[in-house]
This record gives C-alpha cells, structure tokens and sequence, in this order.
C-alpha cells in the first residue's frame, strides 16, 4: 500500500513491538503516537530499580547482534547501533548446563564447529549425528527470508517436511542418545518449548541465533527501550506514558480514535495493537467489529507458560561475574515438562549475573529465571499488586527458598552473598506485560494445527493492524522482524527490507 494511504499512526502499547514499529514508521515519515499504559517504558525491556540495583523484567539473553545479525542491522538502519550497550557472552562457553539427576555439568560454545565439538566431549559417538543436526538447523532456518531480511515474493511458499515437524522428534530424527536429545532442548524456557507441540522451527530459529552468538544489555535493558524511544522523538513522533487506552472506536470497520484512562483523544490513519489480542478485544466498544470466529480462535489458542522470577542483590565482592547463561535442571526427562503443573516446581531455571557498563570482576546482582504454569498462581488471579495477602506473600518466599537451596547445590556459600531479594510470580509478569496468564512468549505454536496460532498483522478491521510477540516468532529476534512485516502494510512490501539491504 503506498505512502499516500496513510500519514499517521496510533500505536498502543510500548513494549518493543511498539517501539521498533514506532521507531521504523516515523523514520520514514508516518506521524507516530505510542501509548504505553506503565509509567515505564518498554514492556519486557522494562527496567526497575530494588535496593539501589537496576533489575531488567526480561530479555536477559539477545540474539542478531552479532556483526552481520539481523536485529544489528536494523538497528543500524534505524541509526541507534551505536548507542546501544551490550555485552558479549564468553565465546568458549555461552552457556553452562547442570543436571542435578547425576550432578553433571556441560559446556556450550559458539559457532557450529564449536557446538559441536563442545558437546562431542561428553557424546564422542554422536558427533558426526551433531554435525548433521545443526546443518538441519541451519537449514530450517534458510526457509526463512526474513531472518536474513531478503525480500519476499508474492507467493505461499512451501516449507520443508522438518521446518513443521514436533521439535522433539526434529531432534531424535538426528540424535540416538536420549540424554542428549534432552541437552539439545535446554533453551525450551527461552520459547516456552512443548513436547508433541512445539515447531521444529522455533526450535531451529532460536538454537541458531545463539550458536551464532549471544549477548546481554548491559547497564539494563530500559537503556534500549529509551534509545528506540529517543528515535521516534528525534523523528517527531510521540511517546506517551502511564495512560494507557481505555476504548478504542470503530465505524464501518474502521478505527475512528481511541480514548486514554486519562481522557485524552487521539485519532489517525492507521492504528497498530502491540498488546496481546484477548487484551485488544476488551478495549473495542464493539467488540463484534472482529468475528464471532476470530475472537473466539484467538481466544481459545493457548498460550505459552509463565515464569517466576527471582531478583538477588549481592553483597560487594562475593559473587565473580558470570559471563554467560546458566541452566539448572532437575533431570533429563524434565526438559519438555515445564507446563506440566503436575509435576513439583521447580523442574528447573535459568540464572545469570546481568552486565553493569564496565562490568568488573564482581557482580552485584543475579538474576533466577523459574518456569512456572498460570495453575500454580491462578487461587490469586483476581487480586491486585500489592493487595494479594499474606498467603501469597508465604508463598513467594517458599518459592524463592526453593531457588537458592538448589543454586547451593552449586555454590555452596551462595546464602551468604545474598543482601536483599525481591521476587515476581506470574501475576506479576499479567498485570505489568498485560498478556494472558503472565505468558512468557505469547501464544504457544502447534505443529499438529498451525493454521490455530498463526496470527496475521493485518485484520478485519481495514486500518487495524498487529504487531509483537503474538504473531510470527516471539522475542527479541522474532519481534522487530513482524515490525518490519507490520509497517510494509503501510509502507509497502518489501519497502523497509530493501532500505536495510540498501545501506
């Protein structure tokens, strides 16, 4: 669709859906007003400050960042690169895994010969199965032109028997050891991976971005959201916060305006939700400007697990810096379980020590990452932050004693570091993100009826159009590469695509 159509957009929510559809929109013209409900920018790259630490909500692992990355080359293109402050994970080990079941600890490395022969080590008769699993990978992934940002032509092309195969059986097609099947599955909380469900190319997706390389924010992620933020100003856009929309009018198919909770007014050309669906549909005056049918699918698919978080401020000194990602798990067999509310938590988590800028040899925080079901939370689900009782309360310092009696199972001295905690459930993750059961990586994928979770940006309401996590891939790789899709409806296909290959 040509510029013509369109001058202004209306943006709802400010996460980074928000911010990179904002960001690339007003770069190339389109008058963009985002509305963030949170005083706080951002959405999962939103920071807060305990004890005189920044803790970030989310995003504590990065891909395509790399020289040559994806999400490296939008950035460019959007003209932030350069003010942007990451932290390289250590090459040699960008990940450690340790499974309690046999006290076993494993390494993993970037670069595919080097993931390779990293886990070649422990699994030497499996090597030559590895090599062909990432050349899978690699090749899952080439399906996939936006991934490497390349044009699009205007035809369905059909994917690969793999590229829609169950992820589990993606990887024992390659891999005959089943503890090594389990090892390969170890990131499943970075996409909320489900057994017998999940797409082998979610799997491939976010398994190559991190053999490529990984990387953290370092002084935290709310320095991200403010310099795409800075962006859309810089290119006279607006961004509003702690007023979040209250109604959204419609005519004719057509958004007319939207109304804050603060009573201000805004209208344009085209509007861009940026906000769960299910949240979307409560916003509409008339919520049948969607069909019956549409609501209730996007209803009805189900959505990714939550997590339960844990914030640790460590005393000065006591804890040295961890330049990678850790996992903890509880068995091998666990892997796949982590929506199974069934099954005692914590099955396992991810803990790291998050970069400051000019990070030293100490760090002074940590951060637990647990996997954790609506289920466990879901007797408190209509109360409000900071109004939950001391039930909840209990309950939150039963969880967070869990976490650092199994980190002691690895750092034996851990309870003396810590100097102060804070902890965040489920509830937590609903009511600041408003997503659906505090989902982590919004609506779960289903190789068995992907036509369910697939969520076009485009709807039925003609000037209404979809952006973040829900749609495509969830993340910080998956997300700004939909906002591209996003604004080529406005901007037309292929448009901001051939502008990046053009720099």
């Amino acid at each position: 669709m040509p510029l013509d159509m369109g001058k202004s957009a209306v943006i709802i929510g400010g996460g980074l859906g928000g911010l990179f559809t904002g960001a690339i929109l007003s770069k190339e013209g389109i008058d963009v007003t985002v509305i963030e409900k949170n005083a706080i920018l951002g959405g999962g790259l939103q920071s807060f400050v305990r004890f005189g630490e920044v803790f970030d909500t989310g995003m504590h692992v990065i891909g395509g960042m790399q020289p040559g990355g994806n999400i490296r080359r939008i950035c460019e293109y959007l003209g932030v690169f350069d003010k942007v402050h990451i932290k390289d994970v250590d090459p040699e080990t960008t990940d450690t895994l340790y499974f309690a079941e046999d006290k076993k600890s494993y390494h993993i490395s970037q670069g595919k010969t080097e993931f390779v022969n990293a886990l070649s080590k422990d699994f030497p008769a499996e090597k030559e199965n590895l090599t062909a699993y990432v050349d899978a990978l690699y090749n899952i992934v080439d399906e996939l032109d936006m991934f490497y940002l390349k044009p699009s032509a205007d035809f369905i092309f059909v994917h690969s028997e793999e590229f829609m195969m169950a992820a589990n059986d993606f990887i024992s097609k390659y891999i005959r050891d089943p503890k090594l099947c389990n090892i390969l599955a170890y990131m499943n909380p970075l996409y909320g991976g489900k057994k017998n469900m999940t797409p082998a190319y979610i799997h491939a997706l976010i398994s190559v971005l991190y053999i490529n390389g990984p990387s953290r924010f370092a002084g935290g992620s709310y320095l991200f959201a403010n310099t795409l933020r800075d962006c859309i100003i810089e290119n006279n856009g607006k961004v509003i916060c702690g007023d979040g929309v209250k109604a959204i009018t419609t005519e004719d198919r057509m958004v007319t305006g939207v109304r804050t909770e603060k009573g201000s007014e805004f209208t344009a050309d085209w509007y861009i939700s940026a906000i769960h669906p299910c949240t979307l549909f409560k916003l509409m005056e008339d919520p049948s400007v969607f069909p019956k049918a549409y609501r209730n699918r996007l209803n009805e698919i189900p959505n990714s697990y939550s997590a339960f978080t844990l914030n640790i401020k460590l005393k000065p000194g006591t804890f040295r810096y961890i330049n990678h990602s850790a996992y903890y798990m509880s068995r091998y067999d666990n892997i796949w379980s982590f929506d199974d509310p069934q099954k005692e938590w914590p099955l396992g988590f991810l803990y790291m020590t998050p970069p400051e800028i000019g990070q030293g040899e100490f760090s002074t925080k940590m951060v637990i990452t647990a996997p954790m079901t609506w289920d466990e939370v879901k007797k408190w689900e209509d109360t409000k932050v900071g109004h939950r009782g001391k039930e909840y309360e209990e309950w939150k310092a039963e969880c967070a004693e869990k976490l650092i009696s199994r980190l002691e199972e690895l750092y034996p001295d851990f309870r003396d570091c810590i100097e102060a905690i804070n902890t965040a459930s489920p509830l937590t993750i609903r009511d600041f993100y408003a997503v659906k059961e505090g989902s982590m990586c919004g609506y779960s994928k289903d190789c068995n009826n992907i036509t369910l979770s697939q969520v076009p940006v485009v709807t039925k309401v003609r000037n209404l159009l979809l952006t973040g996590q829900n749609c495509n891939v969830h993340g910080f790789c998956g997300v700004p590469l939909t906002a591209i899709n996003t604004c080529e409806v406005i901007l037309g296909r292929n448009y901001v695509i051939n502008k990046i290959n053009n720099l």
